[in-house]
């Protein structure tokens, strides 16, 4: 059984992804590795699930994760911050954004299910900046971070706005909609970075 997660372990993750993306821009795919020092039992090598964002100036450059712990943790968020680099969403991360670049790893909880989900229930069970929520509905899911909460501040715009990202029309309850809930622990390695040489 691994220990907590503590806030010296969020660095050291928080300092992988950073050094993946730079791997990655130097043209030397990062491999992924714990620092020296942490035994078997530390909370890095543990099944976890991970989102690593990047944004420039405040401006979302890609966010990419796991919502299911599938490898170790230290895994998770190298594999999750290359993925981010090239989010579909956005212009490929490049050497010019890494002076700028800052890198934010979520480390998400066991997901928790929100039972027969509806409009009502589901507003309800929710808490205002804590929740991460993930709607799932036949091939369709759609996830929001618990950080979205800082531009949709109410259940009802966070609900919303995610059953649009998921391309549900808003008129019609999704048929068979799952819901589960989580939260997530934030870590960041910030600009101003040397400019790339």
């Amino acid at each position: 059984m691994s220990a907590p997660l503590t806030a010296a372990d969020g660095e050291v993750l928080a300092g992988l992804a950073a050094a993946a993306v730079a791997a990655q821009l130097a043209g030397h795919p990062f491999a992924g590795h714990p620092a020296d020092g942490h035994p078997p039992t530390s909370p890095l090598h543990a099944p976890g699930a991970t989102f690593i964002t990047l944004s420039t100036a405040g401006q979302l450059r890609g966010c990419i994760g796991s919502l299911e712990a599938q490898r170790p943790l230290y895994r998770d968020v190298t594999r999750n911050a290359v993925r981010a680099m090239t989010d579909p969403r956005f212009r490929p991360v490049n050497h010019t954004d890494w002076p700028h670049l800052d890198v934010s790893v979520s480390v998400l909880s066991p997901p928790e299910p929100i039972p027969t989900p509806t409009p009502e229930t589901l507003l309800a069970a929710l808490r205002p900046h804590v929740d991460g929520l993930t709607l799932t509905s036949g091939r369709r899911r759609a996830t929001f971070l618990p950080r979205v909460w800082e531009k949709l501040p109410t259940p009802e715009q966070f609900v919303a706005a995610l059953l649009a990202k998921g391309g549900w029309p808003p008129a019609r309850w999704p048929p068979g909609l799952s819901a589960h809930r989580y939260t997530a622990r934030e870590f960041h390695n910030l600009a101003p970075r040397p400019t790339w040489r």
